[in-house]
């Protein structure tokens, strides 16, 4: 199991709207194979920035599995307008 991790920071004044657009995008990511499952954590000092964390099988399933399918170009429709600027995506592999 790997987490993917992305610092999200939100255009000024389109947290609400980018909340909206997660909450009908989530299904999408949630139907992708490997997927196991997610979080969106919204910043206290900055009600602009968030943090998204998800669970998947492998790298692949994100990379290759989600990122090259046909929901996740209705994901980057939906979502990655919002974004200033485009967030960097990392993978973490648990050590302990």
């Amino acid at each position: 199991m790997i987490t993917e991790i992305a610092l999200l920071t939100i255009r000024k004044g389109q947290s609400a709207a980018f909340e909206e657009a997660f909450a009908n995008a989530q299904p999408i990511m949630e139907a992708a194979r490997g997927y196991i499952q997610h979080e969106l954590l919204q910043c206290l000092e900055q009600d602009d920035k968030y943090l998204l964390t998800v669970r998947w099988n492998t790298i692949e399933d994100h990379t290759v599995g989600f990122r090259e399918s046909a929901g996740y170009k209705e994901w980057k429709k939906l979502l990655h307008h919002f974004y200033e600027p485009f967030p960097v995506v990392e993978h973490y592999k648990r050590i302990f």
